[in-house]
């Protein structure tokens, strides 16, 4: 039975969760705009605690690796990289839109449409790939600019729930008969369960010293305008 610390930064939201063989056993996570940094530490040693559990009762840490959120993706894998240094610990990567599939997918039983994970790029750019319900890539994870057009041919035959912060501001142009919007959230730690545990069994560790985010795409600096 593995016990996994599992940790999401790719969004505005921070989110801590403790698994044991692929099932939640706690969860902390909040939602706000840079809060990653001052709360990620402070939330995961309270579900530790909350838990009963010392670190070295971890087998493995967890992390959600993008694409998404250039400083929360930062601030995530630096940290579990710090645990698994410190701990002796393999690292788990876990694609973020697959986790949001995931979590789509356990919150909407018996689903047969494809899933559509997006998460907000700034203006009309997501971060975004296409799932079936067996949770296998439709569409693999791209930056797509949004149009009255994109996604014209899938959604001719298929029903697609588009999920995520950048579905949420594309709703109004993506208008179609087989397009439907999900308002949870699916950037949760908790929805990283499954996909973590099956990974651990599977031996997919990361290679801790080298291992980076999926950023998709270069940082860009920009500089505030003067008033």
């Amino acid at each position: 039975m593995a016990t996994l610390l599992q940790i999401e930064t790719a969004t505005q939201v921070c989110s801590v969760a403790l698994s044991k063989d692929g099932q939640t056993i706690m969860l902390k996570e909040r939602m706000a705009n840079n809060i990653h940094a001052s709360n990620l530490t402070l939330f995961i040693q309270e579900v530790m605690t909350a838990a009963g559990l010392q670190y070295t009762d971890l087998d493995a840490i967890a992390v959600s690796k993008g694409p998404g959120s250039y400083t929360g993706l930062r601030i995530g894998v630096s940290t579990a990289k710090g645990l698994c240094f410190a701990l002796d610990k393999p690292l788990l990567g876990i694609d973020t839109l697959q986790m949001m599939a995931e979590g789509f997918l356990i919150e909407n039983p018996g689903y047969d449409g494809l899933i559509c994970a997006m998460i907000d790029a700034r203006r009309m750019e997501v971060f975004t790939a296409v799932y079936n319900a067996g949770l296998n890539p439709v569409i693999p994870v791209n930056a797509k600019i949004i149009d009255e057009h994109s996604f014209e041919e899938i959604l001719k035959e298929n029903k697609v729930t588009f999920i995520g912060d950048g579905a949420a501001k594309c709703k109004d142009v993506l208008q179609h008969a087989h397009a439907a919007f999900s308002e949870s959230n699916y950037n949760s730690a908790t929805h990283m369960s499954r996909l973590a545990n099956q990974a651990f069994h599977a031996a997919e560790f990361e290679d801790v010293a080298y291992f980076e985010p999926f950023y998709l795409k270069d940082f860009v600096f920009t500089t505030p305008k003067k008033k």
